[in-house]
């Protein structure tokens, strides 16, 4: 059996790993400032364009991305480099959970990665914000990009995405959250349903190409399963469901 074809990484379609346009990142990126002698980490950071960009906002500033993705950090490296950010930042392929920061953050990023925390996907935001509390100093910011339910999910919903109904509340009750860990809210928004779908359409256009350019192959149909199956958890389950805040916090 011929292992299935490695389809074209997400960063060639997208900017960021995640439904976030230009003009929200520079707003985020706006609300962690000011970051002067400051250090940055990025957990679960993906090819880490949000912690380059806030980088390239605070020139005295220095970042941490920590990923488990080699390819991604690899991505990474390349972008700091071409950016000439190698000075100021360094990547590593490591498990957060087993991963030592050699000190406090001035801010962290979890955006959309607070999977990478471990547990129960019920466990997920809590095992974040508890982590947050021990890895940023006291008063330090924190970008959190988690899910919520922008409506409560029918069963039918459910039915159609790998979600729990638990995993989720809603932002008001994310936010409560937070506030219940000692944090306090600087800023509250979401990623709009056009910014979802603009990231999902290049999410899935990667298959579809892939498809296009090898329609013999043996592993065709299992790609276009795969797409299918992407596509139909989207939009018969979370598409108008399950929304992303982003939330900054600061830190006790």
């Amino acid at each position: 059996m011929m292992t299935p074809p490695k389809i074209t990484p997400l960063y060639e379609d997208v900017t960021f790993h995640g439904p976030l346009s230009e003009e929200r990142a520079a707003r985020l990126i706006r609300s962690l400032l000011p970051l002067d002698d400051a250090h940055v980490v990025d957990l679960g950071c993906g090819w880490a364009e949000f912690l380059l960009r806030t980088l390239e906002a605070a020139p005295t500033a220095t970042g941490t991305g920590v990923d488990r993705n080699a390819v991604d950090i690899a991505h990474a490296q390349a972008n700091a480099d071409t950016r000439g950010l190698t000075a100021r930042v360094s990547f590593q392929v490591a498990d957060v959970t087993e991963w030592q920061p050699a000190r406090q953050a001035d801010a962290l990023i979890v955006n959309g990665a607070t999977q990478v925390f471990g547990g129960d996907p019920l466990d997920h935001t809590v095992n974040a914000l508890t982590a947050a509390k021990q890895l940023l100093r006291p008063g330090g910011r924190f970008l959190l990009g988690e899910g919520f339910w922008e409506r409560e999910p029918t069963d039918a919903h459910l039915a159609a995405m790998p979600i729990p109904r638990g995993q989720y509340v809603s932002l008001a009750d994310l936010v409560d959250l937070a506030l219940s860990h000692g944090f306090r809210p600087l800023a509250v928004e979401q990623a709009s349903l056009d910014e979802w779908d603009i990231f999902e359409n290049a999410h899935g256009l990667a298959w579809e190409r892939w498809l296009r350019a090898n329609p013999t192959s043996e592993h065709a149909e299992e790609i276009r399963s795969r797409a299918d199956r992407q596509r139909n958890i989207r939009l018969r389950g979370w598409r108008g469901t399950m929304g992303l805040a982003y939330l900054i916090l600061q830190a006790p």
